[in-house]
């Protein structure tokens, strides 16, 4: 055996650093300056594995102050399979008190909680944080292609993290140099900021280099998924479509059910694309378009179903059968395959005029035990996740090239730096009627996605809510783009009014929610508080009773949503704010009586009503 633990003692100690200076604003607990918290040893950092001929060289850089990048090489003087290995440190456990990870979970305070990365599954990237949402520590690694197990466990002898990174776990095609780059962030700002230094790291690089996003990516729209399942009909989604597009939705996404008359929520039919069920696809299309709005049309992009008629067409080029669901996944690794899928996609838009497409099931994508890695048997790939780069990287080019601003969606969890360098458009994973898990799955999405549009997952409520409950789908996202999925025809008058309203907000307020500096708080308690702030503009969601904190810096105008079950709302100004003007509206838009008034620095409690609205103006 050749088992070996490398020791980097030419490395020296990094720093943690944890604390804020004094007369910290946002009301953090503080320390003195630049007083170490906690500090790594990264002459204890480990390599463990058989690495066989492979031999390991490190580079480190520090391109900014608590931040370095260690670049790992394996090299071998022949291709062999790259051996299983794990990079890990250990450090103290001071102050921490909770993580983050793009894992799709409500659980942010288990530190048992590791996870699989890869192109289509989540990204990279741990982050541990102390009561004050401070970072402690932040960690990501660059290759967010292959499998890359992550994980941060607290151990219990001497109360200490240890942080690791495993590569090829799973069976992967020979090679003889493996570089990857692992950035360590400790800086004592909030995670938010760390967690956005990733995401920077990531888009600067050339192979992750983000998708433009088009204007109609960032608009509210309409899915016809929860309102009609597989059950379209094409006049009834026409009828919903002219009433969103009165409210102001400028897209729609016709989901899974236009392509097959099958209702069964199986994909067995899945892989023909021929429109059974919506026959007039080009008249379909012109009719919402006569609307205003853009057309956005679903496709399962790697299943077959086994009783479609390219099932024997493709026998011998799937990677596994989803016995459950009676389909089998094609293999990228084929030319054949990938040129089926792409030119499936080019002849929808030049016959029909698609607008965009939500391509599911991406993460199907990946091998089985049965996988042979070798590009051999008309397979021009033998690694099945670089085989999935150049066939999404072929799709978005070769759909540009026939429109440019075409929108692409694709659905949590696969929302990494590779995602965003083949869509415009990430979604929340599925979660009908259920408000606080879409708000924390789509403030999961935008922690990453930088300028890559963040959308909820399609909302619905029963039309017996009262009008204040059925708001809070729409509140609990106000910082993502909305996706409404209720039949809007169905209603109540007073819900469609409500809609209006917080839809009105929503585009007259965009640039803050979706563009400002954006400051979810408290992620072990599920965001009660999210704050964006722009230009002089401050936005805050309230979603449990907790006091908003407010410092009078540059701020003309605060806006407070009152998503919660009280009808208060408490400001602690930092300084005061003079004369004001206060305004309030309940969820209709409906003003409240207003006050102008002097606002001190102190705490200030205010009566709104619930699913409502608090504007303070400076005068």
């Amino acid at each position: 055996m050749n088992k070996i633990i490398i020791i980097l003692s030419a490395i020296a100690l990094l720093a943690i650093w944890g604390c804020a200076p004094p007369g910290d604003e946002a009301g953090r607990i503080v320390t003195k300056e630049r007083e170490p918290a906690m500090t790594v040893n990264l002459e204890d950092l480990q390599i463990e594995g058989e690495l066989g001929d492979f031999e390991v060289s490190w580079d480190v850089a520090n391109p900014e102050e608590y931040v370095r990048i260690f670049r790992l090489t394996l090299r071998s003087p022949v291709a062999k399979t790259p051996p299983k290995f794990s990079l890990s440190w250990e450090a103290p456990s001071v102050d921490i008190y909770g993580f983050w990870t793009p894992r799709v979970s409500l659980d942010k305070a288990d530190f048992w909680s590791g996870f699989t990365s890869r192109a289509a599954r989540y990204a990279p990237v741990y982050a541990l944080y102390d009561t004050a949402d401070r970072n402690r520590m932040t960690f990501a690694c660059s290759d967010a292609l292959r499998s890359v197990d992550i994980g941060a466990y607290w151990i219990e002898e001497g109360a200490r993290f240890k942080s690791s990174l495993t590569f090829f776990a799973e069976r992967s095609p020979a090679i003889s140099e493996y570089s990857i780059e692992i950035r360590i962030d400790t800086r004592p700002v909030p995670y938010w900021e760390a967690l956005a230094g990733v995401s920077r790291w990531w888009a600067a690089k050339e192979d992750y280099k983000p998708a433009p996003v088009p204007d109609a990516a960032r608009q509210p729209l309409y899915s016809t998924w929860y309102s009609f399942y597989q059950n379209i009909t094409v006049d009834e989604v026409v009828e919903q479509c002219r009433l969103a597009s009165g409210l102001g939705m400028k897209a729609v996404i016709v989901d899974d059910g236009w392509q097959t008359l099958d209702s069964a929520r199986g994909y067995a039919f899945t892989g023909d694309w021929l429109p059974e069920r919506t026959p007039d696809m080009k008249g379909f299309v012109n009719r919402v378009h006569d609307l205003g709005m853009k057309f956005v049309l679903w496709y399962s992009l790697s299943l077959v179903g086994e009783k479609s008629r390219n099932f024997e067409r493709f026998k011998g080029k799937y990677l596994w059968v989803w016995t459950g669901q009676g389909a089998s996944v094609l293999d990228p690794r084929f030319p054949e395959v990938r040129e089926f899928i792409i030119g499936t996609y080019e002849k929808a838009v030049r016959e029909w005029d698609l607008d965009g497409f939500k391509l599911d099931f991406i993460g199907m994508f990946r091998p089985d035990e049965n996988t042979v890695f070798e590009a051999t048997g008309g397979r021009d790939f033998a690694s099945v996740d670089e085989a999935v780069d150049r066939l999404m990287t072929d799709i978005m080019a070769r759909l540009r090239a026939i429109k440019p601003e075409i929108m692409i969606e694709f659905r949590q969890p696969y929302i990494g730096p590779l995602m965003r360098k083949y869509g415009n458009m990430f979604r929340a994973t599925d979660c009908p009627n259920m408000a606080l898990v879409n708000r924390v799955r789509t403030t999961d999405i935008r922690l990453l996605c930088g300028e890559t549009a963040a959308h909820s997952d399609m909302f619905i409520w029963d039309a017996g809510d009262p009008v204040e409950t059925a708001a809070l789908q729409i509140l609990n996202i106000i910082f993502a783009v909305p996706q409404v999925s209720v039949k809007l025809n169905e209603v109540p008058r007073e819900h469609h009014k409500m809609i209006a309203f917080w839809l009105g907000y929503w585009r007259d307020n965009r640039e803050v929610l979706l563009d400002g500096a954006f400051e979810p708080h408290n992620p072990s308690a599920n965001y009660p508080l999210i704050v964006a702030r722009k230009g002089g503009r401050m936005i805050a969601g309230v979603y449990n009773d907790v006091v908003v904190p407010v410092s009078a810096d540059g701020i003309e105008r605060i806006d407070i949503i009152n998503a919660k079950g009280t009808a208060t709302v408490v400001l602690d100004l930092k300084r005061g704010l003079g004369e004001v003007e206060i305004k309030t509206f309940n969820c209709l838009g409906e003003e409240q009586p207003t006050a102008s008034k002097s606002l001190p620095g102190g705490v200030h409690k205010i009566s709104v009503p619930l699913s409502g609205l608090l504007s303070i103006t400076k005068r």
